[in-house]
């Protein structure tokens, strides 16, 4: 990901569109196949230090670029850039690396994907209390909750797919678009040779809504990953200790105190988010330009749409990596289960009382009333309502755990259906 957004890997591309439309010139008869031959052949692209200094001079870092390169053309370098304005190069070129990067991003979608799923498949009935509001609610599986986060994993790989095929698109149309000292035949040929799709209308530059399609495309995914990571950092609370990250041998957890485990890859992979999804508010805000183009979107977007991506890549290095060395401790769960006194079965207990004839308002009432008693006096809430004569149902049936891991193999049943299928393009 470093090489594909170092300047190196720009101007290399920078090159590549060069050397197409030059290719799409020759196509057409307007450049001598001969001159675009000898000029493929010779052209490298040039080093870093070389367009900076020119650059120091000119103030027009695609400028410089050109001539770099034709410097070292001889006679054929006046064939170089011909035709084309700065944009043409800079958002044809841009559109390669997204290209490069995306794949990269996708790869490591999928890598996180499996690590989930087999993690998930794992901890399928390890059971565990569901928290809303921070607060004991519900039994769930821990494997539950991981499926959850393997199936937005897939939809993360759906969503940054369309917005990369939006940004598969190259401009070959000059200084306003209207192609008067280029051709549309170039642009097609250039593109093709390229793998990318002509532009159906352009300005000077690519329109920006692409941009800001795929820049919040990739805020969302590592919104994801925020999510799950601040779950691993709730549960890794020592009050919790449901889960913990991997800890190596001779790794310190703080200069100060021995004893920490801290979750800190966790909390790196959230605070990266926050830098992905300002990524996402420059792409929006660069969408509005004045008229054919200006180039306040340029400066920012140098800086945003590489930090964006190389910050999403290694979240979901790092995330994969934290799922699959993940410590779970099944016991502390149990433990952590039953420290609210058997109070989940609360709205089972309200249904069979509905089911057996009561008004929902007063079998609530009769439910919170024997589950405050449980909190405020630390009692057990099953041994209250066992002693209540008022209720005369099946409370072997309420009290029965199995109720809440009864449906799971429906929800596995579908992962492994998303699994069967190409989940990635």
């Amino acid at each position: 990901m470093a090489r594909i957004w170092s300047d190196e890997g720009k101007l290399a591309r920078w090159l590549d569109v060069e050397l197409a439309a030059l290719a799409g010139w020759a196509e057409v008869g307007a450049v001598p196949a001969e001159a675009v031959a000898e000029i493929a052949a010779k052209a490298e692209p040039p080093t870093p230090e070389r367009v900076a200094e020119i650059e120091a001079l000119t103030h027009h870092d695609v400028a410089a670029f050109v001539d770099a390169v034709s410097d070292e053309l001889g006679e054929e370098g006046r064939w170089f850039h011909y035709g084309l304005t700065s944009s043409d190069v800079v958002d044809t070129a841009l559109a390669l690396q997204i290209r490069d990067a995306g794949a990269l991003i996708l790869a490591g979608l999928e890598r996180a994907f499996v690590s989930v799923v087999a993690r998930a498949e794992e901890q399928r009935e390890t059971l565990q209390i569901g928290r809303t509001h921070g607060i004991h609610a519900e039994p769930t599986t821990f494997g539950l909750k991981l499926a959850g986060w393997a199936f937005e994993l897939d939809r993360n790989s759906t969503r940054l797919g369309r917005a990369l095929e939006g940004m598969r698109v190259g401009k070959l149309s000059g200084a306003v678009g209207t192609y008067s000292a280029t051709d549309p035949e170039v642009e097609r040929a250039a593109c093709e040779r390229l793998g990318l799709e002509p532009a159906p209308s352009s300005t000077q530059i690519l329109q920006r809504d692409r941009h800001a399609e795929l820049l919040t495309a990739l805020a969302v995914c590592a919104s994801s990953l925020d999510k799950f990571a601040l779950e691993v950092r709730h549960l890794a609370r020592t009050e919790v200790r449901e889960v913990e990250e991997p800890f190596a041998s001779g790794q310190k957890g703080s200069s100060a105190m021995p004893h920490k485990r801290n979750p800190v890859v966790a909390e790196r992979i959230c605070g990266l988010a926050r830098v992905v999804r300002a990524a996402a508010v420059v792409g929006l805000e660069n969408v509005a330009l004045w008229h054919e183009r200006d180039i306040s979107h340029s400066s920012a977007e140098r800086v945003a749409i590489p930090d964006a991506f190389l910050a999403l890549d290694y979240m979901l290095d790092r995330f994969t990596w934290l799922v699959e060395g993940l410590v779970v401790h099944p016991e502390r769960m149990r433990r952590n289960l039953d420290a609210s006194h058997g109070l989940f079965f609360s709205q089972r207990l309200l249904l069979a009382l509905v089911d057996s004839g009561l008004e929902r308002d007063e079998a609530y009432r009769i439910v919170q009333r024997h589950a405050m008693r449980a909190w405020d006096e630390d009692m057990d809430f099953q041994q209250l309502v066992r002693a209540d004569p008022e209720i005369r149902i099946d409370l072997d049936t309420v009290f029965d755990e199995n109720a809440y891991t009864k449906h799971v193999d429906v929800v596995f049943e579908r992962l492994h259906n998303l699994v069967k299928e190409p989940v990635y393009a």
